[in-house]
């Protein structure tokens, strides 16, 4: 068997070294297969090492009897192969013999030995994890570190050995604390899996996987705990960049939603703007009619009247027919004509403000949905908040009364339908914040080459601590069924892309105040607000 080409690019060479144990000199228990050490049970990477570790020391003190792991077809059984030959020659060779002439030959198993224990010592310099072992009392002070270390973390194993502290010493102060809570457990599990931050010897930390097992002796008493701290910092980094990646998504599917949300909103409104146009539409013609009816009946009445008043003065100046004008008095007086006569008036010009009423909601009705105005164009502002307050009218009218200072205003280039969406949302807000006889305060103003429109009312107010979330997309403090938690964020996303900002303030049992500035004209590249 030769070993001086074992590596496996065929370059790395090793020098025989016999393997010292550091485990105290405790006898490993016997085993029923005597000389060949017997097969070990198969179980993981770790703790097959342990196991083959324990029989190198049986075998060191004398003891071939420890099982070695020889189930498997990787590089470590193959070891444990050679291992278990090279045991039961040893064996042959310190059973008692009669004196016989010394050869060349005898010296061969203290040979082979020695190459094999170099080659273990290769085979654990040249895996990828860092083995180690510690002495069982929780502080860490290492015993044996693989020569990998040094091309891992940059630290000679001597060193490693050396520092009774080396290994707390280098672990990220963040990471300290869950493993101080939890490493006894290795006491009474058996075994233990860390992950965390080491320091190399330039500063920078690693993440390590450190599996630990526990050895004990035949008495059950702790012998070492064996370790491999494999380097993990790759996947750490490609973990990190996908939970990234992955709250990156979230936020873009919260975005998308929010967003699905205000559209269907958009839609909703839009829906009703153009139902309520094309009912204000449809209620027009009539209105249209019924009010010139009732302008030609109010003159009907009125040259009916001006007909029995001549027949009264005829009828009067018959003096020679006094019969005659007892029955036209007993008529009148029957049918109650002098009531009929003042009530009928009364009728018709009542029927004429209701009319009157009727065309001012409908013709409302058309100017908040504005139908087909979706483009920017120059509108009057208090024209869209007095159609708006006639629309929202039953919303306050009986608890609140609607207090309009209004300054002077330009025209302002928006698309109208939306910013009556706003004052809307913003009117329906102070309504609902009033329980009764409250004051809803619309104020306005110019600054220059920007407007302002407030809205305020001396309602409950806006708590503090949610003061910052009301325009979020589904907040809302109204119960189930009163509010979607859409109002505010759609009227702040209508504001901001009109180029504006809305400002609030509000005291808590004092009332809330809504301040909308918006700029007198906009940019060539402003973009189109989306109908809402």
């Amino acid at each position: 068997m030769q070993f001086d080409n074992f590596g496996s690019d065929g370059q790395t060479k090793a020098t025989p070294t016999a393997y010292a144990p550091t485990a105290p000199p405790t006898p490993a228990p016997a085993s029923a297969s005597a000389g060949t050490g017997g097969n070990a049970p198969v179980g993981s990477s770790a703790e097959r090492f342990a196991a083959l570790c324990s029989s190198v020391d049986a075998a060191v003190k004398g003891d071939y009897t420890v099982p070695l792991p020889l189930d498997g077809n990787d590089r470590l059984t193959l070891l444990a192969r050679h291992l278990c030959k090279l045991f039961e020659r040893a064996s042959a060779h310190d059973a008692p013999a009669p004196p016989a002439k010394t050869t060349a030959a005898d010296s061969a198993p203290s040979h082979d030995l020695a190459r094999d224990n170099a080659r273990l010592k290769y085979l654990i310099a040249n895996t990828p994890a860092i083995i180690y072992s510690s002495v069982p009392t929780g502080d860490g002070t290492m015993t044996f570190v693989s020569d990998n270390a040094l091309r891992v973390l940059d630290y000679k194993p001597e060193e490693m050995v050396a520092d009774p502290s080396f290994w707390f010493d280098h672990i990220h102060p963040d990471d300290v604390p869950i493993i101080f809570s939890s490493f006894s457990k290795i006491f009474t599990e058996g075994q233990q899996a860390y992950e965390y931050r080491f320091r190399t010897r330039d500063g920078r930390y690693l993440w390590m996987h450190d599996s630990l097992r526990l050895i004990r002796d035949a008495d059950g008493n702790p012998l070492e705990v064996v370790g491999s701290l494999t380097n993990i910092t790759d996947r750490k980094m490609m973990e990190e960049a996908l939970q990234k990646k992955g709250e990156e998504q979230q936020l873009l599917i919260n975005e998308l939603q929010e967003t699905q949300a205000q559209l269907l909103q958009s839609e909703k409104m839009a829906s009703i703007g153009q139902l309520a146009a094309g009912i204000a539409h449809e209620i027009n013609n009539p209105i249209g009619f019924v009010n010139s009816n009732m302008g030609a009946l109010r003159g009907y009445v009125d040259t009916l009247c001006e007909l029995v008043d001549g027949f009264d003065q005829v009828v009067g100046a018959l003096t020679d027919r006094p019969e005659l004008k007892a029955s036209a008095n007993k008529l009148k007086k029957k049918a109650d004509f002098d009531f009929l006569k003042e009530d009928v008036g009364q009728l018709v010009q009542e029927s004429l403000d209701g009319l009157k009423r009727v065309k001012d909601i409908v013709q409302s009705l058309k100017d908040f949905a504005h139908i087909g105005e979706t483009d920017w164009q120059y509108a009057d502002l208090h024209a869209g908040i007095d159609s708006t307050l006639t629309i929202a009218n039953n919303e306050f009218k009986y608890k609140a009364v609607v207090k309009k200072e209004y300054g002077t205003l330009p025209l302002v280039k928006c698309v109208a339908s939306q910013l009556n969406q706003v004052f809307m949302n913003l009117i329906v807000n102070a309504s609902h914040a009033i329980k009764d006889n409250g004051v809803i305060t619309i104020r306005s103003g110019a600054e220059g080459d920007w407007v302002w429109v407030e809205v305020g009312d001396n309602g409950c107010g806006i708590p503090a601590d949610i003061l910052n979330r009301i325009f979020e997309p589904f907040f809302t403090t109204k119960p189930v069924g009163k509010g979607t938690g859409l109002g505010l964020s759609l009227s702040y996303n209508i504001v901001t892309k009109h180029g504006g900002r809305i400002e609030v303030a509000s005291e808590l049992g004092q009332g809330t105040r809504f301040t909308v500035h918006l700029p007198v004209h906009q940019t060539a590249a402003a973009p189109v607000a989306e109908t809402a």
